[in-house]
């Protein structure tokens, strides 16, 4: 017979405190309350420990919590800030077991079954609760009791004790539970009501009534209770699917209308975001920015990088800029930041020839390139079908892998090669006369093309820029012509609307400048679109 499995339940106390804290860790040394609740209706739920010295308890309206401690920092709820937090504590969780269930409000229980082995020493599943303790402090910044034992519920409520790591020894759960209040059993008043008149007042004296009678008196409630106070749990751990996206927000207390106080406010959360990221091996590849607008506003904005980074200060210029470029239309009162993960580019290390690009430097360089350029501007180029030279698309840049070893340049003359120029530039050009077409009596007309204008058989002779600013994207173009060599005919789509025609040249000018030019034949316009280097 298998042994049953050993279940763990991390249990952060005070957990709506405990996220807020996490959001704003300057506030962890001052007597603060949270509350939960609107005006007059919000009462304290949790309080930190200067706040308590002072008398502040759950359950006190604010004016009464001021009454008591007047210099109290008074926070609401924020789902935000909890719902960042419980996901932290589940992904401490599964980098250490791979079957998680989410309890919700700050509870997660895990399968230690086998994992105890990893952990050497007197006490392996002690040792195990001590180093998950501290892997949730330190990556998911937040306090956390642990539980050991072989049912959910014997878990739950030796995590609740103030001793943490507390294990309950296999088959030991029923002598664990005797001694409790049945309230710590199960919340249904009704049930409660039943037992006390019974005279059952422990959970070891529920335990020793019998089975079948509690089932035919309380049902199958009735059944399940009294299994889960003999120390079984009828109901499994019930493994959770991992989000594919990571989240971190918060409310804000006062309304911001300035992008310095958000920026500040948004680096803390990129920061925690990207301490997830990296706890789990992964990147970002898109980040999405979700913004609540004072009265009841909406803005979404979303940010595709071109490459998986964990560089917060490449993550924040870009949603700065992004703000910069379009100003939300109100003041904002709630934020919350979503990465899309994805796995960093890895590089196998070679023992010969030259060192492959770093891929997390890539990344950040990338990530540093879209900053400065904007989206649709970083990438590597690629051909598509067509004949235009202007014609291509952009695809994620990956580079290939170096060489085996270094090669020397093959002998020879090198290769020109063509900086394009867009949009081209147009031109004023003077050529010669071209020469008398041949007429013949028995010559037959043909039908017209779709663009009027004969080939231009002429050879350019002058050429002058009539755009540009004289830098490097817009020069300035003019001067005789010294070598002309073409034409070279381009032709696509004549069957189509907006045919293509166009006749290149290449031009050298007495600078010695060698330009690429091309006249449309349709409209008769010149045109150069690039210089070769």
């Amino acid at each position: 017979m298998s042994s049953p499995p050993r279940i763990a339940c991390l249990a952060v106390p005070l957990f709506p405190l405990a996220a807020r804290l996490r959001s704003e860790p300057e506030l962890a040394q001052e007597a603060v309350a949270i509350l939960e609740g609107n005006g007059e209706r919000a009462r304290v739920v949790a309080a930190t420990r200067l706040a308590r010295r002072a008398g502040i308890t759950a359950g006190l309206t604010l004016p009464q919590a001021r009454a008591r401690l007047p210099r109290l920092v008074a926070r609401g709820r924020d789902a935000s800030c909890e719902q960042a937090a419980q996901e932290a504590l589940l992904e401490v969780a599964e980098s250490i077991s791979p079957r998680v269930e989410d309890a919700g409000e700050g509870r997660v229980y895990l399968d230690l079954t086998g994992l105890e082995g990893h952990y050497p020493g007197d006490d392996p599943e002690l040792e195990l609760g001590r180093a998950v303790i501290r892997e949730v402090e330190q990556r998911a910044g937040l306090p956390v009791r642990v539980g050991i034992a072989s049912s959910k519920l014997a878990a739950r409520l030796a995590a609740a004790r103030p001793h943490s790591p507390t294990r309950v020894a296999a088959g030991e759960e029923a002598a664990f539970l005797a001694p409790l209040e049945l309230s710590q059993l199960t919340g249904e008043s009704q049930v409660l009501a039943i037992l006390e008149r019974w005279g059952v007042r422990s959970v070891g004296d529920f335990a020793r009534l019998p089975a079948d009678e509690v089932a035919s008196r309380l049902g199958q409630a009735g059944r399940r209770l009294h299994a889960i106070a003999c120390g079984r749990d009828p109901q499994p751990l019930m493994p959770r699917q991992p989000p594919p996206t990571f989240r971190e927000g918060m409310e804000l207390e006062w309304p911001l209308t300035n992008l310095e106080p958000f920026v500040f406010v948004a680096r803390a959360a990129l920061q925690r975001l990207v301490a997830r990221l990296a706890g789990c091996g992964l990147g970002c590849a898109r980040l999405e920015l979700s913004l609540a607008l004072e009265p009841d506003g909406h803005d979404e904005r979303t940010l595709t990088l071109p490459a998986p980074t964990r560089e917060v200060k490449t993550l924040l210029t870009l949603l700065s800029l992004d703000l910069e470029r379009r100003p939300p239309g109100a003041a904002l009162r709630a934020f919350t930041l979503t990465a899309h993960p994805d796995r960093p580019r890895h590089a196998q290390l070679t023992l010969f020839g030259p060192t492959a690009l770093a891929p997390d430097k890539l990344a950040t360089t990338l990530a540093r390139l879209f900053t400065l350029l904007g989206e649709g501007r970083i990438g590597a180029p690629r051909t598509v079908d067509g004949h235009r030279p202007e014609r291509f698309a952009l695809e994620p840049y990956a580079p290939p892998p170096p060489p085996a070893e270094h090669r020397p340049p093959p002998p020879g003359r090198g290769l020109l090669s063509v900086r394009v120029l867009r949009p081209p530039i147009p031109l004023e050009v003077i050529t010669d006369a071209p020469p008398p077409e041949p007429a013949a009596a028995d010559q037959v007309a043909e039908p017209a093309a779709p663009y009027d204008a004969p080939p231009a058989r002429a050879r350019p002779r002058q050429v002058k820029s009539l755009a540009g600013d004289g830098s490097a994207r817009r020069p300035r173009i003019a001067g005789a012509v010294r070598v002309a060599s073409g034409p070279w005919t381009l032709e696509e789509g004549w069957w189509t609307k907006e045919p293509l025609a166009r006749e290149y040249w290449d031009v050298e000018l007495q600078g010695g400048v060698l330009y690429r030019i091309f006249r449309d034949r349709a409209s008769g316009d010149w045109f150069a679109d690039g210089v070769y280097d």
